[in-house]
């Protein structure tokens, strides 16, 4: 199974919309997730702040505008145990990269990287911007940036897993 950890700074914008747009992705693939397929997805933040809470409305609204659902999602602050779990731990800036590796064991930095890592035509886009501060337009833009490195990180597993 692999398992994919998003990670931003709250949990309750950028990581948990990721995780259901990832997870809309795979089912559209026709790839099960969850404890008895062969992806597990999960979404966490570096702080805690939010913990428990559900995604930010906004993120939610936005989400079902394009078919994908988060009801079901509630923030967490990353683990040390989650760096020795998952496969792939992907953060959605830079700020998210800095403060995860200064947790992280060393042995388990090669881990952690950015969604936008795995984009494809999205030239000069290499972060995800956090949209918390601002209008439902910076969660639109979120959500197609989000989305275009979902579809990447989607052909990366399917180039480099079997499934």
């Amino acid at each position: 199974m692999i398992k994919i950890l998003f990670v931003c700074l709250g949990n309750i914008c950028r990581s948990p919309t990721a995780e259901g747009v990832f997870r809309h992705k795979l089912n559209q693939a026709g790839i099960r997730d969850g404890y008895l397929g062969s992806i597990f997805l999960d979404s966490a933040g570096t702080g805690a702040w939010h913990v428990g809470s559900p995604p930010d409305r906004r993120s939610q609204e936005m989400a079902l505008k394009y078919g994908v659902s988060l009801k079901d999602l509630r923030a967490r602050k990353i683990t040390r145990q989650d760096f020795s779990d998952y496969d792939y731990i992907l953060g959605m800036d830079q700020e998210n990269i800095r403060n995860m590796k200064a947790v992280c064991p060393p042995d388990h930095h090669h881990k952690i990287s950015l969604i936008m890592d795995y984009a494809e035509n999205c030239p000069g886009i290499t972060e995800v911007p956090d949209p918390y501060s601002g209008g439902l337009e910076g969660f639109d833009r979120v959500f197609d940036i989000i989305d275009r490195g979902s579809a990447g990180l989607l052909k990366h597993i399917q180039a480099h897993h079997t499934l």
